[in-house]
């Protein structure tokens, strides 16, 4: 019997095959651990082949032959998904400050506040492509393509000077097949909601909304060849819309560098969805929700909304930021940019309150030394 059976001695003598078909049964992460444990599998797990299957799974959209082709001409799979899947992290947020050296915009000359032309020139927003995947409980429910950034038409476009932002349901992106509603129903796993008032009380609905989620925008630089996840995959807050309460928002996120493009430093891009609800079981239909916004920003440390000509710049810095896979570090960097931003606003509201008390006090003083010498 001891004869019969031929014993294995060392990894070497399996099959090539065997391990490939191993290895391409595995998610990303568990993939590029694989690939530090031998030879054999650091050979294997360089293949491509195995990396796009790892974001075809990660991400629908990189099914497409447009994307694929995308992602081939930026360095492969392999390269995409060690982009793309670590997460923006800023931790330079706690070290934040107000760039001294930079006045406030209303101060600056046009080419302080625009920046250099030939600079600005190399950053082309034709250049940008948007690669957005919604998850639901691990079930894919929306994914968007997006070829350049809409209404970025010539130098003294109002796009440039406007507030950045891109509503990515109102644009048709490039042989797109996945136009049209996107909604959520029961069997997508939604608890059913047999009134709003009920649901007002408890919020289930909200909940497993919110708990359930998943988002991914990747923003890729056709020329430069860089891509980053500007999403924080899972939601950092929301609300109910008022007044309906029929309305859920969803934020996403990211911190971004500016340094040397804005004088706060770091900005925020924000990723809002929003679900409405357009039926309930006491309708005799099954609970329905219709997503009605997939949008992106970029707000600075004042709440303000930056324009188009500093966002690209913003965009292009964030693709060679630094990035993180332990996701509560992700969080902590979001959850910082927002307490720095609230203690900063309310800096300015003491400010603001000290400066209306010198001036009411300033002309009571005035006042009363105007009557003193009248009397």
């Amino acid at each position: 019997m001891a004869n019969s059976v031929a014993a294995v001695d060392s990894m070497a003598s399996l099959s090539s095959d065997l391990f490939y078909d191993i290895l391409r049964r595995l998610d990303g992460p568990t993939l590029a651990s694989a690939a530090c444990a031998c030879a054999a599998f650091c050979s294997i797990s360089r293949e491509e082949r195995l990396w796009e299957n790892v974001c075809s799974s990660m991400w629908p959209s990189t099914n497409r032959e447009d994307v694929k082709s995308l992602i081939s001409s930026i360095g492969g799979f392999r390269k995409f998904y060690a982009d793309c899947f670590p997460l923006i992290v800023n931790k330079e947020v706690n070290e934040y400050h107000w760039n001294k050296s930079l006045e406030y915009p209303e101060e600056w000359t046009e080419a302080e506040y625009y920046g250099d032309l030939d600079e600005f020139e190399s950053i082309s927003p034709s250049d940008f492509v948007s690669i957005v995947d919604i998850r639901y409980k691990d079930k894919e429910i929306c994914s968007k393509v997006l070829w350049g950034i809409p209404n970025a038409n010539g130098f003294n476009g109002w796009f440039y000077n406007c507030p950045f932002r891109i509503d990515l349901l109102n644009y048709a992106s490039r042989d797109d097949d996945s136009e049209g509603e996107v909604t959520l129903s029961v069997p997508d796993g939604l608890p059913p909601i047999f009134s709003m008032e009920k649901e007002r009380k408890d919020g289930k609905l909200w909940k497993e909304l919110r708990d359930g989620l998943r988002l991914s925008w990747i923003v890729v630089n056709k020329k430069i060849k860089q891509a980053a996840n500007l999403a924080s995959w899972s939601p950092l807050g929301g609300q109910r819309h008022w007044p309906t309460d029929k309305d859920f928002v969803i934020r996403f996120g990211s911190v971004l560098p500016a340094k040397d493009i804005l004088p706060c430093q770091v900005v925020e891009c924000i990723l809002i969805m929003k679900f409405r609800v357009v039926h309930t079981e006491e309708e005799g239909v099954q609970t329905t929700l219709k997503l009605t916004e997939l949008s992106m920003q970029l707000e600075d440390m004042e709440s303000a909304h930056v324009n188009g000509r500093n966002s690209l710049h913003i965009l292009k810095e964030a693709l060679s930021c630094r990035r993180s896979k332990n996701y509560s570090e992700v969080l902590e960097s979001c959850h910082l940019y927002s307490k720095v931003q609230s203690e900063l606003k309310e800096e300015k509201m003491r400010n603001e309150s000290r400066l209306d008390r010198l001036c009411i006090l300033s002309g009571i003083a005035a006042f009363i030394t105007f009557w003193y010498y009248i009397l």
